[in-house]
């Protein structure tokens, strides 16, 4: 069943939890994909996909409690994953994990004024939905503000070739600020293969040097110092199927 660490009530608070448990429920239907698959049978009872607010997934009954404690997510995953594709499930099971999330979040911020459930669902949006990571759907990414010039651009990024390469930051600010927008829109679209978030500048990323997906650093726990000494990035997908 959903678990509550402490009842978030803040904007922040509540984002936090939300970002946590959708990185849970992103990994368990990436990363994690067969061990979900193979946890959801089908000839058991109803089953659902939680994500906990430290970063767990689980796959099980729903609450018995009625009331329950928290909204519950869609019921008897498991029944359909034998009758249909096994990418379509996969995206079926994503667009009620969005769905789960958001009542979560609103549940969480009943009490938040109107500014404040507008804020928060801002921030929530700027993140790409579950579904369009298991897809890989690209979406759609506004250009940056005319103050994003004046974040860091200190990002280093791994070239296909597997040699790191820096963006060094600019003391003339017109060159920055062109420098910035050009690789926000060479990277704009790239998502991070864990996590899924939105490609940023002032972010420090990594590319696998076999499937060429790009990860945040922060992700895959690789710092810019450990990037340099690395000769050919294998990211945690590659590295397990290599063990197969």
């Amino acid at each position: 069943m959903a678990s509550i660490s402490s009842s978030p009530g803040t904007v922040e608070e509540i984002f936090k939890d939300y970002n946590a448990r959708r990185t849970d429920i992103v990994r368990a239907l990436t990363y994690d994909v067969d061990e979900f698959y193979n946890l959801c049978d089908p000839e058991k009872e109803n089953l659902c996909l939680y994500g906990h607010p430290n970063e767990t997934w689980e796959v099980n009954l729903p609450a018995e409690e009625v009331p329950p404690e928290l909204p519950e997510p869609a019921l008897g995953i498991n029944f359909a994953r034998d009758g249909m594709n096994r990418r379509d499930w996969l995206s079926l099971v994503a667009v009620h994990s969005d769905c789960w999330l958001l009542s979560v979040s609103f549940y969480f911020g009943a009490r938040l004024n109107r500014n404040e459930r507008k804020r928060l669902f801002s921030m929530m949006n700027d993140l790409p939905t579950v579904f369009e990571v298991v897809t890989e759907r690209k979406p759609v990414k506004d250009k940056p503000s005319a103050d994003s010039g004046s974040r860091s651009r200190g990002s280093i990024k791994r070239s296909n070739d597997g040699q790191a390469k820096s963006t060094p930051k600019l003391a003339d600010e017109k060159l920055a600020d062109e420098s910035y927008e050009e690789d926000e829109e060479e990277h704009g679209e790239t998502l991070c293969g864990s996590c899924g978030g939105n490609y940023s500048a002032d972010e420090f990323w990594i590319g696998c040097d076999i499937c060429e997906k790009w990860y945040h650093g922060k992700c895959v726990k690789i710092t810019p110092a450990k990037a340099e000494s690395i000769k050919q990035y294998k990211c945690p997908s590659c590295m397990k199927r290599a063990r197969q």
